[in-house]
């Protein structure tokens, strides 16, 4: 294997071209991203960055931590697995012995949004530079979704002195995916902290000409905006696979165990864009945390140098999340939990230790919440 190619600059891409040199590959290596910032750390997007606490070139990894030919905002718009060709959008044509696919996912952006000024997405640098600026004079903010970036922002925005943030979901409490015992709570911390929260209920139009002035609810509210923030998940980058031979679940690289893309021993997937089987789930999963995204890059990568040594990609996922003064930690498969048990729980500090359960199956423990300043020691 003389040719790799890494199509995604991520954390995923990185981790995955660091391992490759590390164990001795010395071939070409060619890293594709459509993004012209070197690779990023993404973490800090939704709190220091947006906050000003931390500059954007703090962010970015450096490019001599991998010895590569780094052709930066050239996305892949082509994949041929029977030419082993990658196809960029200046209709360079990379050929490989090995690729890794690592291009990660998008903000799911709104529906045939009205044309009008005033709406953001969260998902890359430039996203948390654009809405830096949007909020600067302390505008008006509603935040439609109240997951963990939603969340997260509206912890940065009330902490720098935004008077009117509210957030909306269409769930009955906040981070739906991790169950009501901890979004009852969820939802305590940041109505405490002056976050104006509407939960099982849906937007129904927005209102204004040139620039967004409110968001109507289905209840009837009018909630009066100046920035709209679409937190609803994301998309995966795959529209460049629609017409290759991958198997795409969800818009997701379907792969083995080993993170090879099904019928391939010369593709692998990692990061946000891969779904694969795990051992302790009734089906494939995919994980978007900052620690699967890394750890999987390197294991696709070292796979790929070696098929026939292939090791299964196992993991257990992990996350953190701060919001005010808590820091919300998560271990194991939590969100697929059919019935939780409270653990401990102290209304001076705090703290909250939930385990979830499948019938019989322990999954892991869920966010761990608890009063702290200290800096996190790793991504979430």
């Amino acid at each position: 294997m003389r040719r790799i190619v890494i199509v995604g600059a991520g954390l995923a891409g990185l981790r995955a071209g660091q391992e490759l040199r590390e164990r001795g590959f010395d071939g070409e290596l060619s890293i594709v991203g459509d993004e012209h910032h070197l690779p990023y750390n993404r973490p800090p997007l939704s709190e220091q960055v947006r906050a000003g606490d931390m500059e954007p070139h703090e962010c970015e990894f450096s490019r001599d931590d991998v010895d590569a030919s780094w052709m930066l905002g050239r996305p892949a718009t082509e994949l041929d697995t029977g030419r082993r060709i990658v196809r960029l959008a200046d209709d360079t044509e990379l050929r490989y012995d090995g690729l890794v696919i690592a291009t990660g996912r998008r903000a799911r952006e709104w529906p045939e949004l009205t044309a009008m000024d005033g709406f953001h997405v969260l998902r890359g640098l430039d996203d948390a530079i654009r809405l830096r600026e949007a909020v600067a004079s302390k505008p008006r903010v509603v935040i439609i979704g109240a997951g963990f970036i939603g969340r997260e922002v509206a912890a940065t925005l009330r902490k720098r002195g935004l008077e009117e943030v509210t957030l909306v979901d269409v769930a009955s409490h906040p981070m739906p995916v991790l169950g009501p015992v901890i979004g009852e709570r969820a939802a305590r911390l940041h109505t405490d902290q002056g976050v104006g929260l509407y939960c099982g209920t849906k937007v129904e139009r927005f209102e204004g000409a040139d620039h967004v002035e409110a968001v109507h609810l289905t209840d009837g509210t009018r909630l009066p905006a100046d920035v709209v923030l679409i937190a609803l998940g994301s998309v995966a980058n795959t529209e460049w696979l629609r017409d290759s031979d991958l198997e795409l679940r969800e818009g997701n690289v379907l792969c083995d165990e080993r993170c090879f893309a099904l019928g391939h021993d010369d593709i692998v997937a990692a990061g946000d864009v891969a779904t694969w089987p795990h051992p302790r789930a009734d089906g494939p999963i995919r994980v978007e945390h900052w620690t699967n995204a890394a750890e999987m890059g390197r294991r696709a990568a070292a796979n790929l140098l070696d098929p026939a040594a292939a090791v299964a990609y196992v993991p257990v996922p992990t996350f953190w999340s701060d919001q005010y003064d808590a820091k919300i930690k998560s271990v194991g498969l939590f969100g697929r939990s059919e019935r939780v048990s409270i653990i401990e729980e102290d209304l001076d500090t705090g703290c909250l230790v939930v385990e979830g359960h499948l019938a019989t199956t322990w999954l892991g423990r869920s966010p761990s919440t608890r009063t702290s300043r200290s800096p996190p020691t790793n991504g979430n």
